[in-house]
């Protein structure tokens, strides 16, 4: 990787200074959109006590539930446990130390990071536990709590595509967290179906800028469904 060339050619190389008690921020929103491959990697290397960062913590055995096996996630900051069954039980035993934050709170959250904003005022939460130990303050008689922002160490994400340089393209319901987290990393690493020349995509359409981006990989990507619902045909 030299001057503006982002393109990694490695999984190691796309994870390189990552270490234990960091905090990872991470895309995705279920399944859909989590940097698979980066997420593997954290799994390989065997990082622990991380403060991951994320809508969700994936699903028994996959994406982000694979680092709550062998305990390397120390704190979770999610806005809910969703369809993973250790998750709840490391929760609910103490192991796992868990801050729940309304979704639209974390989002906001992440994206004043990236943004340089240190706190933000909310109405979401006031009165609830949400608040506890947080400022409040009344303003033109409503009440709001003050929430800080987050940053990270790393930033893992997952994009449609990207030049070299590291803009960044997103596909539809895959865009979700991953555009805020882009943004909120001391070192952002961006997985991606493909890499074009610089030039080759529409200025007009990329929704993430690459001077936020330090390390892009291509990689291929599995697409699982967290919950399969289908309607039987009429006549089955």
């Amino acid at each position: 990787m030299a001057g503006f060339n982002k393109v990694v050619q490695s999984y190691d190389e796309a994870m390189a200074g990552l270490q234990d008690g960091m905090t990872v921020i991470a895309g995705g929103f279920g399944l859909c959109g989590i940097p698979e491959g980066l997420i593997a990697q954290i799994k390989k290397m065997g990082t622990r006590d991380l403060t991951v960062v994320s809508n969700n913590c994936g699903v028994d055995g996959f994406g982000l539930g694979v680092l709550l096996e062998d305990r390397q996630i120390k704190k979770m900051v999610a806005s809910y446990v969703g369809e993973n069954a250790l998750f709840e039980k490391q929760l609910l035993s103490g192991e796992l130390e868990v801050e729940l934050t309304p979704q639209g709170t974390l989002a906001e959250k992440i994206r004043a990071g990236g943004a340089g904003i240190p706190a933000f005022f909310t109405a979401t939460g006031y009165g609830t536990p949400v608040a506890d130990g947080k400022e409040t303050r009344e303003i033109n008689g409503r009440n709001y709590v003050l929430e800080p922002s987050i940053t990270g160490d790393f930033a893992i994400v997952r994009a449609w595509k990207a030049d070299r340089y590291g803009n960044l393209v997103f596909r539809h319901t895959a865009m979700n967290f991953n555009p805020m987290v882009a943004t909120a990393g001391k070192i952002t690493v961006v997985e991606v179906e493909e890499i074009v020349e610089p030039g080759e995509l529409e200025p007009s359409q990329i929704h993430t800028p690459g001077i936020y981006v330090q390390r892009v990989i291509q990689a291929s990507f599995e697409k699982r469904i967290e919950r399969r619902m289908v309607r039987q045909g009429e006549g089955a």
